[in-house]
């Protein structure tokens, strides 16, 4: 997976600097402000965030980073992971990418697919509250 998404994300971001810049470099690559992440701990922090659902909190405590560096970094990383889609078990090659794509797995296989309708709780910081009557 490594090897797969590095070289995208090295594109993207010249490309997303690119634009910025309004044109090419002004200075030799590697020149500059030095990253606090490698790609390879994006990667990681990117896949504890999606599965394990870690507050951006956790993830910069456990990292050593800024928070804006944790956002920044699921922000670059996570449609890399989406294009890439999802592997299908015992199906080498076999991949996910749409939503179609899940439904017509499903149905060539005779999967029953299910809607997951569990609550799930989220923060809910004074700052963030509508008043009464706002809605």
């Amino acid at each position: 997976m490594l090897e797969e998404l590095a070289p995208k994300w090295a594109a993207a971001r010249e490309s997303s600097l690119r634009e910025r810049r309004g044109g090419d470099r002004r200075r030799a690559a590697g020149a500059g402000r030095k990253r606090r992440l490698v790609f390879t701990d994006r990667l990681l922090v990117t896949l504890v965030y999606l599965r394990l659902g870690l507050p951006h909190a956790a993830l910069v405590q456990l990292f050593g980073v800024e928070r804006s560096t944790v956002s920044t970094t699921i922000r670059e990383v996570r449609p890399l992971l989406a294009a890439r889609g999802f592997a299908v078990p015992d199906r080498p090659g076999v991949r996910l990418r749409t939503l179609e794509d899940v439904f017509a797995y499903a149905e060539a296989e005779g999967v029953e697919l299910r809607i997951h309708g569990a609550e799930v709780q989220v923060s809910d910081p004074v700052h963030l509250r509508c008043a009464p009557g706002a809605w």
